[in-house]
């Protein structure tokens, strides 16, 4: 009796399970493939933390479409706590809420009648009278551009607190929606949203629902997971992605931060793209450590699934915090490089964090080499070739010719040789080898490929093999 007992709990178990996985197969077939390649984009977060301007926001996508658009550039992000009325000049992040003898939080956020936030009007004029984004993302799209914004999960504290009513779910207010046991430890506005609950898919419909009207083609949702210890809030990521399937209007979701590899499989589902670090910075051991993770999650990189690295640490950064006094990137030229080609090869989301008006030229030529985009944004079968102790080597594929590319790491702390065999590619015939990031064909060379490589530096190489047997690519991977 036990073992029939214990077999009838396993398969309950198992069903359960299943029927919490999201219908993300049908949701695809039907839904425009937005991600198809790796995102490409600018987000405010780096710059200008909690505290960014429409002004800023309109500078940085001028510059994008001048600079960037023809390269495949084409989202802007603002990061967040857009809600929150900032004192002019202050630069403060994670910029808290408090408690009035009544318990009413201040300094109240802007936010509409049925609890949904809404940009500050200090912060952003075009959103007075309650227009929202919308007159900010007309100017985006405008440039021929896409607009994104960042969102907390859950529900303000303070439309709990004012027992706002749910569009869309008669009835039902936001205090009985709310999980206020479900708390971001980072930033006290928001509550978790209880999704057992009546009107609380409701409640993300009607987020989506203004998105939409705004005219939001991207959103980063944040406080998905956080650490080891911290659980992953997957059933409120799960009503995100309904709500967005939802609405006509098709919209890009990132989730963040820090997903754990062992909920892949709903990650996946739910996102077009997701942090698979916590908070990147322009720290050498941050981007030796991102070499590791991206190792672990490249078997699910792929169209409409992207793990992400975190945003390019390029340019100006911290302007109004939020890591560390204003600055251009700690890293040298060399660790820049190695930081595109990364990413680069690796198929990343592409998402500047720099202020990119004020862009060295450097910068710049990292940001539009065609050649190096153009492995972000079409190459296959990405993948971890070897390492040995800190010299890496990467590989890729290009669908149409069949050719390799091959990116060199040197994460150790003196200049050495690095070497690659052409058994190591599992190819045989002779190989015509192009410098991506100079743009020069070096020769043709048969059996191995040596190179030396800066300390913390990179190269980054497609080689092209004579036999077409060599370049057909597997079906499977077609």
């Amino acid at each position: 009796m036990k073992k029939i007992f214990s077999l009838y709990a396993c398969l309950l178990l198992v069903a359960i399970a299943f029927a919490q996985q999201p219908e993300f197969a049908e949701k695809r077939s039907v839904k425009e493939q937005l991600a198809n390649r790796p995102p490409m984009g600018w987000n405010s977060y780096n710059c200008y933390g909690a505290a960014i301007t429409e002004e800023e926001v309109k500078a940085n996508a001028k510059y994008m479409a001048e600079k960037l658009k023809d390269k495949g550039w084409e989202y802007i992000v603002v990061d967040y706590c857009w809600s929150y009325p900032h004192p002019p000049g202050s630069i403060q992040n994670n910029p808290p809420q408090f408690r009035l003898k009544d318990n009413a939080p201040v300094p109240w956020l802007a936010m509409d009648e049925f609890g949904r936030l809404l940009p500050d009007p200090r912060k952003f004029p075009s959103a007075a009278n309650g227009n929202g984004f919308k007159e900010l993302a007309d100017y985006v799209h405008s440039l021929g551009l896409k607009f994104g914004i960042h969102v907390m999960r859950g529900i303000p504290r303070q439309a709990v607190w004012a027992k706002s009513p749910i569009k869309g779910a008669e009835g039902v207010d936001a205090s009985m929606i709310a999980d206020t046991s479900s708390i971001c430890p980072w930033l006290n506005q928001m509550y978790g949203v209880d999704m057992n609950k009546k009107g609380a898919q409701a409640y993300y419909n009607s987020l989506l629902e203004l998105y939409s009207e705004w005219g939001v083609d991207f959103i980063k949702m944040d406080d998905i997971d956080l650490k080891e210890n911290y659980p992953y809030r997957g059933e409120e990521a799960y009503a995100f992605r309904k709500a967005i399937d939802q609405i006509e209007r098709p919209m890009v979701l990132s989730l963040s931060l820090n997903m754990k590899l062992e909920n892949k499989d709903h990650v996946r589902a739910c996102g077009d793209m997701w942090r698979i670090s916590k908070d990147f910075w322009d720290d050498w051991k941050l981007l030796k450590q991102q070499f590791e993770l991206a190792e672990q999650w490249a078997t699910v990189s792929g169209p409409n699934s992207w793990p992400d690295a975190d945003m390019l640490q390029l340019g100006w950064i911290s302007r109004r915090g939020p890591h560390g006094p204003e600055r251009e990137s700690n890293f040298t030229k060399d660790e820049q490089r190695t930081h595109m080609s990364f990413w680069a090869i690796m198929r990343s989301p592409l998402m500047m964090g720099g202020d990119m008006p004020d862009n060295s030229p450097f910068v710049e030529s990292l940001m539009t080499n065609e050649e190096v985009i153009a492995l972000n944004q079409q190459g296959i079968m990405s993948k971890q070739l070897y390492r040995k102790d800190d010299l890496v080597v990467w590989v890729s594929r290009m669908p149409e010719t069949g050719n390799y590319n091959v990116g060199f790491f040197n994460l150790s702390d003196k200049t050495q040789d690095m070497t690659i065999s052409w058994k190591e590619l599992g190819i045989k015939s002779n190989c015509t080898i192009r410098n991506l990031w100079s743009q020069t064909d070096i020769g043709s060379f048969s059996q191995s490929f040596t190179i030396k490589v800066n300390a913390h530096g990179s190269e980054l190489f497609t080689f092209s093999p004579k036999s077409k047997a060599d370049r057909k690519i597997p079906d499977k991977n077609i």
